[in-house]
């Protein structure tokens, strides 16, 4: 049983026709004119009909950065595209003869994680994606948690640091800004502006005028002092900041994905660190488990379609 998964981002296009077990049968990839809503709107749909052509498919999710509403069908506001209350599923299924659904792209790749990767022995998840920003999902009692408005989940926006560093939502102190891949790019800039451990990253930077996230990638690789040292206090905000969401919401297993991610343990163990420095009642409950996102960048398509056909299917 077939669905196709669409994940829109802010430079590309991705799409993937996916069975029931979370396997992409074949995928499609098209440059995004974020300029243009007009125009994803119709990429969006030819991708849909190609992935679909000589197919047995039953629906598609379309997944995509920003505020959905709780019926999967209304993008309330997206930040990278100008989408303000725009009715997609309407839209796109007026165009298509297919059952459409919506959803903010964290959640698709969440649910991705939780149904078929990091996630699939646990009931109770919060994942983080350390990209650019920091995107969240949260699944409790085996269902994707939404809010009553559809958008819940906005972890990145968990205020950390009261009167801290302005956020692009209008708050200051968001974890998005401790926490992200922007995040630790400024940090190693500090740290190389400071010297000392900093001149690996110094000399980086003076090859290339600017520290990209493959330079400070690599250095972490490398075992660069300063890149690590930034590594570290990136982890240490996490980490202090799943302690609080391990307050609230209790998860068996805190994953992360995104570009970050891809550090792996040397992400993992500051966030560990620092979460059990900070954790309430510790050692008189049991503690969460922490684990690397295994979908990747399969994940917003593999998640956006097997919501697709959950809904469809009534599962």
């Amino acid at each position: 049983m077939h669905a196709i998964g669409i994940d829109i981002g802010g430079t590309k296009i991705a799409g993937a026709l996916v069975d029931e077990f979370g396997t992409i049968i074949k995928s499609d990839r098209r440059p995004t004119d974020a300029a243009n809503p007009s125009e994803i709107e119709n990429a969006v749909v030819e991708m849909i009909k190609d992935l679909s052509a000589g197919e047995d498919v039953i629906a598609a999710g379309v997944a995509a950065a920003g505020f959905i509403d709780a019926a999967q069908s209304t993008v309330y506001y997206a930040p990278n595209i100008n989408w303000r209350n725009e009715p997609m599923r309407e839209k796109l299924e007026s165009r298509l003869s297919l059952p459409i659904i919506v959803e903010n792209d964290a959640n698709a790749a969440g649910w991705a994680e939780f149904c078929f990767g990091a996630g699939r022995l646990y009931s109770d998840m919060v994942t983080l994606t350390i990209g650019t920003g920091v995107g969240g999902a949260i699944v409790a009692n085996d269902r994707l948690f939404r809010g009553g408005f559809g958008v819940g989940a906005e972890l990145g926006h968990m205020r950390v640091v009261p009167d801290g560093l302005p956020c692009g939502c209008g708050a200051h102190g968001c974890i998005e800004q401790y926490g992200s891949g922007r995040a630790l790019a400024r940090i190693a800039n500090e740290f190389a502006d400071a010297g000392g451990i900093g001149l690996g990253l110094a000399a980086a930077r003076g090859k290339r005028g600017k520290l990209t996230g493959k330079d400070i990638g690599r250095l972490i690789q490398d075992g660069d002092p300063g890149a690590l040292a930034a590594l570290r206090q990136l982890g240490t905000s996490l980490g202090q900041a799943c302690a609080s969401l391990a307050a609230v919401l209790d998860p068996q297993v805190f994953v992360f994905g995104g570009g970050v991610a891809a550090a792996g343990e040397q992400l993992l163990e500051p966030i560990r660190t620092a979460y059990l420095a900070n954790l309430p009642a510790r050692g008189y409950h049991p503690e969460a488990e922490f684990a690397i996102a295994e979908l990747v960048n399969d994940a917003g398509v593999v998640g956006a379609a097997d919501l697709a056909r959950r809904h469809v299917t009534g599962e």
